[in-house]
């Protein structure tokens, strides 16, 4: 029965976590496939790779030192920041270099997706082992659950945040800002795993990673924020140049395109998506160079193209 109420208690908080992440984008929505791939990659992949790699470096540091309490310390507060955060944010790195990146909230997303999957993971190992005592378990499910596992989602989620913006400006900042991603996920992982492995700083940790949490919310607010703005200012000016309706611009940017009849309903998705990736396309060639201009100008044109076709056959 324990085993049962582990299970829950690891599995359905994450995935109300997930949900919300996934859904607080409201104008350019990742595919939930791609949202569950990384998922499952951050419950069951990077937890594989972390074990095996862990107790590489645990073999060779046991050699070294022999005292158990340091050498789990060490473990904890050394290895295993660097070595998870390394080992999930290797798939992102993977991943989101592999797809089209369309702007930062997709690496917040992606990141943060991982992050959850390997937390729930982590909390159902902690959550079986700690069975002995009720009360015990209560608290640790308490503890894990609003601070663990968001600390990992939280840490992966900024070097998913800092590859993002990165391939959205491309040139020196694309080499800078994942090194300064993953050194800021390392460090929110290292300073919350330093904290809470003693009893003195045991509060200092809690209160981090809520401070962490809240400067994650207002910048993820902040990533989703700017799309709408960029949405907004790129097909501003096609409905100016008569390809888009100018009604339709503040429907795009709002909770009111999910509304039935201002567009045909058969249609309305594809065309959201469309006028979406045109804006977002038009917001890159500015920044982009060389063969990523060119790839990019050429999908603005598709992009116009298809939105053009769409509104001539809905017209005759």
């Amino acid at each position: 029965m324990i085993e049962l109420a582990s299970f829950s208690a690891a599995v359905f908080p994450i995935i109300l976590y997930l949900l919300f992440l996934w859904k607080f984008d409201r104008y350019n929505r990742e595919p939930f496939r791609y949202v569950l791939m990384n998922f499952f990659w951050g419950c069951i992949g990077s937890v594989i790779f972390t074990l095996l790699i862990s107790s590489f470096f645990n073999f060779f540091t046991s050699i070294i030192i022999t005292d158990k309490k340091v050498l789990d310390n060490i473990n904890t507060i050394v290895f295993a920041p660097v070595i998870e955060e390394t080992v999930k944010g290797a798939f992102l790195l993977i991943f989101i270099f592999s797809k089209e990146m369309e702007n930062t909230s997709e690496g917040i997303i992606y990141g943060g997706a991982i992050g959850l999957g390997f937390g729930m993971s982590e909390n159902f190992l902690y959550f079986l082992a700690n069975t002995q005592n009720i009360y015990n378990w209560i608290a640790i499910v308490i503890i894990r659950t609003l601070f663990s596992a968001i600390m990992h989602c939280v840490a992966t989620a900024t070097f998913g945040a800092s590859i993002g913006y990165a391939k959205f400006k491309g040139g020196f900042i694309a080499l800078i800002a994942p090194f300064l991603g993953i050194a800021i996920a390392i460090f929110i992982h290292f300073f919350w795993n330093l904290t809470v492995s003693f009893n003195s700083t045991y509060w200092l940790g809690l209160a981090f990673v809520v401070i962490c949490i809240v400067i994650f919310i207002v910048l993820y607010a902040g990533a989703i924020s700017n799309e709408k703005k960029i949405i907004y200012n790129e097909l501003i000016e096609e409905a100016y140049a008569g390809l888009i309706p100018i009604n339709h611009i503040n429907i795009l940017t709002s909770s009111l395109r999910n509304s039935r009849g201002w567009f045909n309903e058969y249609y309305k998705d594809f065309y959201i998506k469309t006028a979406v990736t045109l804006a977002l396309r038009k917001a890159q060639v500015r920044s982009a160079r060389g063969y990523k201009r060119n790839k990019y100008l050429n999908e603005v044109e598709n992009c116009r193209d298809i939105i053009r076709n769409l509104f001539h056959n809905l017209n005759q």
